[in-house]
């Protein structure tokens, strides 16, 4: 715990000493006892300085709440750099402190993300409040320090007509993709690594009807949607003594019994691929995920790779993708813009439009 948030934090860091999270009411509580002798203003910025300390981002609040900042990097030496859509750039004005502060930010992010993080368990991945996704790794697996990775997302929830007007897509492709989610096409969203395929997901799965119950399947639970029946399912890892784990391939085949009208998987890299196939070949039609892809014309060769780790073979794959996937709506990023570049069917040929 800082140094800065005593005395008025020493009550909350004795509820997080004793087992119990902070809380916006605990804090509350620690302000209105000091009240009198800190004034309005000041009472208003210990509350604000106490929740960016202790349920919120600390010194990486200000990125978090930069609208152009997509991903926030931490180094075991407490550098800190950020991604605004053209590369990752150092943030000298930020100050975490040495690989021990920087640890402690680790292990309280975690802890707010409802995670373990601990030299008997040295990474984690989870989502903290507002959406961002954290993953956090410790040393001896990494030098120097702890590291921390913040994927902060700038479009949470709505339809595919925000992500036009943020340039995403343009009005031809957004009738066409609204056209694959009407007609229940099957499909796949690629791209590389934070090209924006979980909010293309999420706003196409805004189009779904509202008659229609949504089983959304993930690892780290991400992806942003409004619809009125959305069940979520997530993965959990071992305890320390490896008992307890929930992986993708058992929620895939949970969700399959949950009567879904769409299944979801919120990103396609194991074994769970076979599930995921063998249930799109068997009448449940509109389902999608996304799935890494450096292009369009790669789909094919990485469901090959994935279907390997579920012991398939490669003419296996083909032939359950064949009637699995229709359509392949590939994300890239142009100027700093994260950009629809095509949607194709498996072959690769262009699909511009798709018949009722």
């Amino acid at each position: 715990m800082s140094r800065e948030l005593r005395p008025e934090g020493e009550a909350v860091e004795r509820q997080i000493r004793g087992g119990v999270p902070p809380s916006d009411e605990a804090i509350d509580e620690v302000v209105a006892h000091d009240g009198v002798r800190l004034g309005v203003v000041g009472a208003s910025r210990r509350g604000t300085h106490l929740r960016s300390g202790l349920i919120g981002f600390g010194p990486l609040e200000p990125l978090v709440c930069d609208r152009g900042v997509t991903d926030v990097l931490v180094n075991g030496d407490g550098a800190v750099w950020v991604d605004r859509g053209e590369g990752v750039t150092r943030e000298p004005e930020i100050e975490i402190g040495g690989p021990a502060e920087v640890r402690r930010l680790a292990t309280r992010l975690a802890a707010l993300a409802g995670r373990r993080l601990d030299d008997a368990q040295p990474w984690v991945d989870g989502l903290l409040p507002r959406g961002v996704r954290l993953h956090a790794i410790l040393p001896p697996l990494v030098n120097d320090g702890a590291h921390i990775s913040l994927r902060v997302p700038r479009h949470q929830g709505g339809g595919l007509d925000d992500l036009v007007r943020l340039g995403m897509l343009d009005g031809d492709q957004a009738r066409l993709v609204r056209s694959i989610v009407r007609q229940r096409l099957a499909y796949v969203v690629t791209g590389g690594t934070g090209t924006g395929k979980t909010t293309l997901l999420g706003a196409m799965l805004a189009e779904i009807p509202d008659r229609e119950r949504v089983l959304i399947v993930e690892d780290v639970a991400e992806i942003g949607v409004h619809h009125p029946h959305v069940v979520r399912l997530q993965a959990r890892q071992a305890n320390t003594e490896g008992a307890g784990l929930v992986s993708m391939v058992d929620l895939v085949r949970q969700a399959l019994r949950m009567r879904p009208d769409r299944l979801v998987v919120g990103e396609v890299r194991g074994p769970e691929v076979r599930d995921l196939l063998l249930a799109l070949n068997t009448g449940h039609e509109g389902g999608c995920g996304t799935l890494h892809a450096n292009r369009a014309e790669d789909v094919p060769a990485r469901f090959e790779a994935l279907g390997a780790l579920a012991g398939m073979s490669r003419d296996a794959v083909h032939a359950q993708l064949a009637g699995a996937i229709s359509i392949v709506i590939h994300l890239r990023r142009r100027h700093g813009r994260r950009v629809v570049e095509s949607v194709t069917d498996l072959e690769g040929r262009p699909v511009r439009e798709v018949g009722w």
